[in-house]
């Protein structure tokens, strides 16, 4: 048998073979197998950005366990869109905060923008917000830091608060608030104005009421803070008081859109008001600036607010105290706003209400001529003019100059009725609706001075009424701004009767903003006795 030798090596032909066929699926399969992968990652990436923008949306949009309920958010935007829609529907923050009150209750939450906030309505839940130490915290957002250098009194809470509204307290006394100086300052503004209103009603001239007392106001508490008056038609202070006006008007207590949404700066710094506010803030520091620097080089035998506090400053030199020169141009510029623009809306809608309601001021009228004649008013005289203080407290609760009280921050996790309000949430307490509460005052829309009065002509001190807030934070210029109401309002009814122009129109929507003030308008003032006295 003849075998045949068989060789069992693959072939070199054979190796070739393979190496093509495989050459081929390779350059065939990893193409596709890479696509496969890039768009299988891709697709796990939008996949995973779009679950955690979910995640995000779904966390700021959902409230803690007992937190009061309110309108629906949407998410980064809080309900910032739809309380603007009711905004400019209704005229009014205090009005929106009252509608949105009737569908989700006298505690409800909003989120403004990016801010957690609790709104308030009602004596029993706006009085334990005003009373309660777990809501004595004062908002902490970008717009009161800027406006600031991270300091204020208006503004800030703890130790700081208590440490400089203590010694405000102290040296403004020292300096005559609520004194007979306080008194002998008013007079002499009063005074002042009578004479320069005099003047002006000449031939029956119609008078603006519109900043017609901001100088005056601001002097009273001026010459306590720097020792010094301006002139009636001061041009520097004329400025001052526009831009005032103005800041008022752009914002409102929860510190404007520039708080809610701090970014909004960036992207429209002229359309968000950043810009102007900005030159506002600039201003008033230059002047104050001024002010202090002064100073420091006047020689002065009677100290005023300013020296006090830069010889504290020295004291405090070496302690950690909040004693600076920054912290007293925020002191200046809180006190500055705060004693002229709600006094000056408040003696402008006294003159308002008068004009709409010439039967009050013909009682007024012979309220004076029978207690005061025609000799000088004094503060002491404010006990037997009951029907004139009865006229300015339904002045107050009417016009709500300040429908909300100057925005509160809870320090700690507290309770409120029946809801848990986590630390550091903004609540706005509304006292627009303690004063038109149907239930308590029967008739809030009406101008009726005689609720104020009992059966035998004495006034009623009613704890619904509440102009200057509550508690410990209540305002810090109560006196004075009392003070200068009763001394405004009596001398100039005692020495003017008020009329409309022939042919005008008295406005009756307001204007909105951190408080309430009249639309422009002007008025008649007769004499009816030398202005001089």
């Amino acid at each position: 048998m003849n075998w045949m030798p068989v060789n069992i090596s693959p072939s070199i032909s054979s190796f070739s073979v393979y190496r093509h066929h495989a050459a081929e699926n390779t350059t065939y399969l990893r193409p596709t197998s890479y696509n496969n992968f890039n768009r299988q990652y891709k697709m796990f990436l939008v996949v995973a950005v779009f679950s955690v923008i979910i995640i995000i949306c779904i966390l700021d949009i959902i409230t803690p366990h007992k937190y009061p309920i309110g309108p629906t958010r949407v998410p980064l935007l809080g309900n910032y869109l739809e309380i603007r829609k009711l905004r400019n529907k209704l005229g009014f923050y205090h009005l929106v905060w009252d509608h949105l009150a009737k569908s989700y209750g006298q505690v409800f939450s909003v989120k403004l923008g990016r801010i957690e906030a609790v709104v308030v309505s009602g004596y029993d839940a706006v009085r334990q917000v005003l009373c309660k130490d777990d809501f004595d915290g004062r908002p902490d957002g970008f717009f009161f830091r800027f406006r600031a250098f991270y300091k204020r009194l208006v503004f800030v809470d703890g130790p700081t608060w208590t440490e400089q509204r203590k010694f405000c307290m102290q040296h403004l006394r020292k300096m005559g608030f609520g004194g007979d100086l306080m008194e002998r300052i008013i007079i002499d503004e009063v005074n002042d104005l009578m004479l320069d209103i005099s003047r002006k009603c000449e031939n029956g001239k119609p008078i603006e009421v519109f900043g017609l007392f901001d100088v005056s106001v601001l002097n009273g508490l001026w010459a306590m803070l720097a020792g010094h008056r301006f002139a009636l038609n001061d041009c520097k202070l004329a400025r001052l008081m526009e831009l005032v006006h103005d800041s008022f008007r752009m914002l409102d207590m929860s510190g404007g859109i520039l708080n809610q949404m701090p970014f909004i700066r960036f992207l429209a710094p002229k359309c968000s008001g950043y810009e102007y506010l900005k030159q506002i803030i600039n201003e008033f520091y230059t002047f104050l600036k001024e002010s202090i620097e002064e100073h420091k080089y006047m020689i002065n035998d009677q100290e005023d607010f300013i020296s006090a506090f830069l010889k504290e400053i020295e004291k405090n030199k070496k302690s950690s105290g909040s004693f600076s020169e920054e912290q007293l141009l925020v002191i200046l510029l809180d006190l500055f706003l705060a004693g002229s623009e709600t006094t000056s809306s408040m003696l402008s809608f006294v003159i308002l209400l008068l004009l709409k309601h010439q039967d009050v001021q013909a009682k007024v009228h012979a309220e004076l001529d029978a207690v005061i004649g025609d000799r000088e008013i004094h503060l002491a005289d404010k006990n037997k003019l009951n029907y004139l203080e009865a006229v300015l407290m339904e002045v107050q609760r009417h016009s709500n100059v300040a429908p909300l009280a100057i925005a509160h921050r809870t320090v700690r996790k507290t309770s409120l009725q029946e809801y848990i309000i986590p630390k550091d949430t903004l609540v706005l307490a509304s006292i627009w609706s303690v004063h038109m509460d149907e239930q308590h005052w029967g008739d809030p829309k009406v101008f009726r001075p005689e609720r104020f009065l009992d059966n035998t002509g004495k006034i009623i001190n009613d704890s619904w009424f509440m102009p200057f807030g509550v508690g410990r934070r209540r305002c810090l210029g109560e006196i004075l701004a009392k003070t200068n109401i009763f001394m405004f309002i009596a001398k100039l009814i005692q020495n003017f009767e008020i009329r409309i122009p022939h042919g005008a129109q008295l406005p009756d929507k307001p204007q909105d903003g951190v408080t309430i003030s009249p639309s422009p308008f002007s008025a008649i003032f007769i004499p009816r006795r030398c202005s001089s006295q």
